[in-house]
């Protein structure tokens, strides 16, 4: 039966670097995003599988499940997908707005690795995508910042929860700093200078460059494989620096 392996938010930068890496690998990729025409696509070019996921709907998850079992077991779950609506005025930021990235970062990841959790009777390990905001803290973006923070926070929980039960399951996230990525692209147009914005991000990391989607995809197939047995609960940054 083939080790199957689900990337959330797969249908470009960050979660299409994953999925190709674990692809290269040997994993059975499953491809879930609400992209239907970029994610049939990536997943066509990587010889993976593709499927319709909103990470916020219960339906939708326990779709996902008949599409796992239906090409191998699940042994790796990257909960990749995100959203970002960028700097604003906390006066200013409407609720329905918090609630949405709330929801699609944070309760759709806790939707993820409850299914994992069910589904992962012969062990494995979850991968949150966490970030560098969720440490050194943005004040123009409260609700990205909230959902990342709760995020590596529910990260250590299901480690602890996994470990303690002795399931075999691995939960452990990779904090990347800024990479380039087509919705980092489309933040940096929305300030009116795209170039000023990414020589500003490049200075902020010490190490003097933003990332790129296979530095996290690195640290991803790392934490996911068995190299990693020995670590669980990890918040790992992949940042350049930035947190120091």
């Amino acid at each position: 039966m083939a080790d199957v392996a689900v990337v959330t938010g797969g249908a470009e930068g960050i979660g299409l670097a994953i999925a190709r890496r674990l692809a290269v690998d040997g994993a059975r990729v499953v491809i879930a995003d609400t992209a239907v025409e970029k994610g049939e696509a990536a997943a066509a070019a990587i010889g993976a599988v593709f499927a319709r996921l909103d990470v916020t709907s219960e339906e939708d998850w326990a779709d996902l499940v008949a599409v796992v079992q239906a090409n191998g077991e699940l042994r790796v779950l990257v909960n990749n997908a995100g959203v970002n609506p960028g700097p604003a005025p906390l006066e200013e930021l409407p609720f329905e707005v918090w609630r949405r990235v709330l929801s699609v970062n944070l309760d759709g990841a806790f939707l993820g690795c409850r299914m994992a959790v069910r589904l992962m009777k012969a062990g494995g390990a979850i991968v949150n995508v966490g970030s560098a905001a969720g440490v050194r803290v943005v004040g123009e973006m409260p609700a990205y910042v909230a959902s990342k923070a709760g995020l590596h926070a529910l990260t250590r929980s299901v480690a602890l929860y996994c470990g303690r039960k002795g399931l075999g399951v691995r939960c452990n996230a990779v904090l990347p700093g800024s990479v380039e990525t087509p919705m980092v692209e489309r933040l940096r147009t929305g300030t009116g200078d795209a170039a000023a914005a990414r020589a500003r991000a490049a200075s902020l990391h010490p190490i003097g460059f933003v990332g790129a989607t296979d530095d996290i995809a690195d640290a991803v197939a790392w934490l996911s494989g068995p190299q990693a047995r020995f670590v669980t609960g990890a918040l790992l940054s992949v940042d350049g620096g930035l947190t120091l």
